[in-house]
């Protein structure tokens, strides 16, 4: 699984990660993926908990494990775990609060 190092988050990449999530369906499973914790949830729980099932769910899974958002990986014979990554979400989230304040007259707001 790749790393993504949070100083170099370009601004390409960060857009084609934030464009997997304009989907309310996607980010309801992100969501719930982050709720669950590092464990995961089996696809069956996801559906369950999202109410999202069988194909479109997926293919939300496919476009957010392009995107590096999560994980997915057999368990048994059939019962896939998905599990949210959370290195690339918090390195999202990062990318969007890195430079908080620069641009500030007053440097006391500056929280980076």
């Amino acid at each position: 699984m790749k790393c993504i190092d949070t100083h170099d988050l370009s601004l390409e990449v960060a857009a084609s990660t934030f464009a997997a999530l304009g989907s309310e369906q996607r980010l309801l499973v992100l969501r719930s993926l982050v709720r669950a914790g590092a464990e995961g949830l089996s696809i069956g729980d996801l559906g369950a908990r999202t109410g999202v099932t069988g194909s479109t769910l997926t293919h939300h899974m496919k476009i957010l494990a392009q995107a590096g958002l999560v994980t997915q990986q057999k368990q048994g014979r059939s019962i896939i775990c998905a599990a949210v990554a959370f290195d690339e979400v918090r390195a999202l989230s990062e990318f969007l609060l890195k430079e908080c304040c620069a641009d500030c007259d007053d440097g006391a707001h500056h929280h980076g």
